[in-house]
C-alpha cells in the first residue's frame, strides 16, 4: 500500500534515509535531523512531499521524497524525485514500482510533464530497474554541486 507521508512517518522516513546514505556509501554526509525533515515536510512552507510503502501490517518497509521542479522547454512544473528506497529485506515484493507508479499518476493528474531523478552510475540493480519502467537515462549532463565552503564563499562574494 503507498499512502501520503505523515508527521508520525517522520522517524521512519529519518531511518531509511540513513539506511540509503549507508548504502551509497555516504553515511558521514547524512546530517539531516527529524526536526529538518518534519519542517520541510509538514512545516509552514513545505518544499518536499513523501510517500510511504507499507507492509501488509502497517510497517513503513519503503518511502519516496520528492519535490517540484520546472521545464523553462516545457512550461510546466515536474516532480524531482530525491530518494527513492525500499528496504532490502522488503524488495522484489513491488513497493519501488509501487512508489513510482503513484508519482507518475500525481504528475499524469496535474500535467506535469517530468518525473525525474539521479542514480548513481555502479547502482545497477536500480538502473536495470528503472530501466524496467521505461526510464531512460539522460546521456550527456553531468551534475554540479556547490556545498560547504565553495558555497559560502560563492554566497559572500560581491
Amino acid at each position: 500500500m503507498i499512502r501520503t507521508a505523515t508527521p508520525a512517518d517522520v522517524p521512519a522516513i529519518h531511518a531509511m534515509v540513513r539506511e540509503l546514505a549507508e548504502y551509497e556509501k555516504a553515511l558521514h554526509e547524512a546530517r539531516a535531523s527529524e526536526e529538518q525533515l518534519h519542517e520541510a515536510l509538514f512545516g509552514e512552507r513545505p518544499a518536499a512531499f513523501a510517500h510511504i510503502a507499507e507492509a501488509e501490517d502497517g510497517e513503513p518497509v519503503g518511502f519516496a521524497l520528492w519535490f517540484l521542479n520546472f521545464s523553462t522547454w516545457r512550461g510546466v512544473h515536474g516532480i524531482y524525485l530525491e530518494d527513492l528506497y525500499v528496504r532490502p529485506d522488503r524488495r522484489g515484493g513491488g513497493h519501488g514500482t509501487a512508489l513510482l507508479t503513484e508519482l507518475a499518476r500525481i504528475c499524469v493528474e496535474r500535467g506535469y510533464e517530468r518525473l525525474e531523478w539521479s542514480v548513481l552510475d555502479w547502482n545497477e540493480p536500480s538502473i536495470a530497474f528503472y530501466r524496467s519502467l521505461g526510464a531512460l537515462p539522460q546521456d550527456g549532463w553531468t551534475v554540479y554541486r556547490l556545498t560547504d565552503d565553495a558555497l559560502g564563499t560563492l554566497g559572500k562574494a560581491e
